[in-house]
């Protein structure tokens, strides 16, 4: 795998300079999966792609309606720290006991699959180079780095039976990756919006879970 080194010139080339077939390395990516693998050799797997390929991997469980059983933290922490590293322009350090863990080939080939399926329809022919403003010079990847760390923050979030609890940080997430990976503008706007949709939604499950438990205590106090 060709990962990003510790000199920022050379991290900064894999980071976003780089336009690429998304789709078809996830299809060769899923045509060679054992029927076992750890975390760590699916990252090697993505290929000169690297990082921010595997972070779209990452949120594919929660997008599609196939799913990992219990991964929402790991995979969260995982993009965590991926975002730490776009933010500093350099190789993120990743837990051992995370790389280590071990997926089953039957839960990620369709995610891989239907990831595909998506980036062809929608993320290779319409992504592009543009809006640069939002993608070019290290403040900006900096800030685009921290925003992508914040959303895997917003994932590992303890909401995940709630519906789209997962899928909205995810999605914020997902787009940012791709507006790095692919230097477009849209996408990272797209992400923004997503993380603010998170928010609100985030928002609006607390308040009600604080106004329904005010009346629960209500209720009962009354009694």
């Amino acid at each position: 795998m060709s990962t990003p080194s510790s000199n920022p010139s050379s991290s900064s080339a894999s980071f976003s300079d780089t336009q690429v077939q998304l789709s078809a390395t996830l299809r060769a990516l899923s045509s060679r999966l054992p029927e076992s693998l750890t975390v760590r050799e699916l990252m090697q797997a993505c290929g000169e792609q690297g990082l921010l390929l595997f972070c779209c991997i990452l949120t594919f469980p929660f997008l599609l309606p196939v799913s990992i059983p219990g991964v929402s933290t790991v995979f969260g922490l995982l993009i965590v720290l991926i975002g730490v590293g776009v933010t500093f322009n350099r190789t993120p350090w990743l837990p051992r006991k995370l790389l280590d863990k071990t997926l089953l080939r039957t839960n990620l080939a369709p995610a891989l699959d239907k990831g595909a399926e998506v980036f062809t329809k929608y993320v290779d022919r319409l992504s592009k180079p543009r809006l640069l403003v939002l993608t070019h010079g290290s403040s900006t990847n900096r800030f685009n780095g921290f925003m992508l760390f914040f959303a895997g923050v917003l994932l590992m979030m303890p909401f995940g039976l709630i519906p789209f609890s997962n899928t909205l940080p995810a999605l914020a997430a997902l787009f940012f990756a791709i507006g790095i990976l692919q230097r477009d503008g849209y996408f990272i706007l797209m992400g923004h919006g997503m993380t603010v949709g998170t928010l609100t939604y985030f928002t609006v499950l607390i308040y009600g879970a604080v106004q329904g438990g005010r009346s629960l205590a209500s209720v009962f106090g009354g009694g």
